[in-house]
């Protein structure tokens, strides 16, 4: 085991906080030669880039790599097994791996993907973080009515009421060796601890819940658990062990809104609070290119709460231009929803998927 590179797996729903909590890491990783995989539900990059843009000396754009071809679970042999045999061959090696998994990842293929002959004798997965948005499973975002569910099941057991997004809280914790409760100013000590006692229905036991702001925690606490995920994996139960490596992301949808010339993000923000109301989106992000303004502006939503702010300077090699990408349940109105963000602008919608 001495002689592996241990890799980090970071899951967790979208905008749970995992990109917070690797430029965190990053920033706090005292000579520590870290390369990091991300992989991101959406047609636009906005984590390579968020994490790209920290401005940390040592954070190389060469030691981040962005998975594009898919959800990372379901393009194990294609993308993710030759993009580890690539960091482990360098000249230097890293001395850790994190992998930003997306927000609609099962993290238990990619941690079988370990045991696979090609990689297994030189890296093991030191660790499953699961970052859980406290204030988004405090509005219930991730439960069924509970009332309506234990009746259903009651009439008929063998129905399966589970919702994707559900289900996908309960896999995320499940395989995790640590939950970290992100994003806790965000509610209250009595909300916090209902948040706490809801993850721990699905924690294996000895796992730890942890309360977090912005992904700050010290690495010591992260990195280094040695849990060697990839030889426990019948501890870590998932709703599709059956499936092989691929599941099913129909549940989804996501698209790209380009945007026209913008004099001001103020408008855009109630804009976004006025969509997310309306349509059931989960997730927004992208970057704006403000008039008359040299700085990036980053737009970060999960549901009605908006974070935007101005990250780093336009570089003179990259086009400056306003696009966000718009994540939901099936059946978001993609019409609808561009026309609400953008005011009925005439704007070039992309072709559908």
């Amino acid at each position: 085991m001495a002689s592996k590179i241990p890799a980090t797996v970071v899951t967790g729903f979208l905008g749970a906080g995992k990109t917070s909590l690797i430029r965190h890491l990053i920033e706090h990783a005292a000579g520590r030669r870290l390369a990091l995989v991300i992989n991101e539900f959406g047609d636009l990059g906005v984590d390579r880039e968020l994490i790209a843009g920290c401005g940390v000396e040592g954070c190389r754009d060469a030691d981040i790599v962005e998975l594009t071809n898919g959800c990372i679970c379901c393009t194990v042999a294609d993308d993710f097994l030759p993009t580890i045999e690539q960091l482990l061959s360098r000249d230097q090696p890293p001395d850790h791996i994190v992998i930003e998994t997306s927000g609609l990842a099962l993290p238990k293929p990619l941690v079988k993907a370990f045991a696979w002959p090609e990689i297994r004798t030189r890296v093991t997965v030191d660790g499953v973080i699961a970052v859980i948005d406290a204030a988004a499973v405090a509005a219930g975002r991730f439960a069924t009515d509970p009332a309506a569910l234990a009746a259903a099941r009651a009439e008929d057991p063998s129905l399966d009421h589970e919702s994707p997004l559900e289900e996908l809280f309960e896999e995320q914790i499940q395989c995790a060796d640590m939950v970290i409760l992100n994003k806790s100013d965000l509610v209250d000590d009595r909300s916090l601890a209902e948040v706490a006692r809801a993850v721990a229905l699905h924690l294996r036991p000895a796992v730890k819940a942890v309360p977090a702001v912005a992904g700050a925690l010290d690495p010591r606490i992260v990195l280094g658990l040695a849990a060697a995920a990839e030889e426990d994996l019948a501890s870590r139960p998932s709703h599709h062990d059956n499936e092989g490596l691929a599941h099913d992301h129909d549940d989804f949808d996501s698209f790209v809104v380009p945007l026209g010339p913008l004099d001001s993000p103020d408008t855009l923000v109630e804009r976004l609070k006025a969509a997310a109301a309306r349509h059931d989106i989960l997730r927004i992000k992208g970057f704006l290119a403000i008039e008359g303004k040299p700085m990036r502006h980053v737009i970060q939503a999960v549901g009605s709460r908006i974070q935007n702010y101005y990250d780093r300077p336009w570089r003179a090699d990259e086009l400056r231009r306003s696009a966000l990408v718009v994540i939901g349940q099936k059946g978001l109105d993609r019409d609808a929803i561009t026309a609400a963000l953008c005011e009925g602008a005439a704007v070039a919608l992309p072709p559908q998927a």
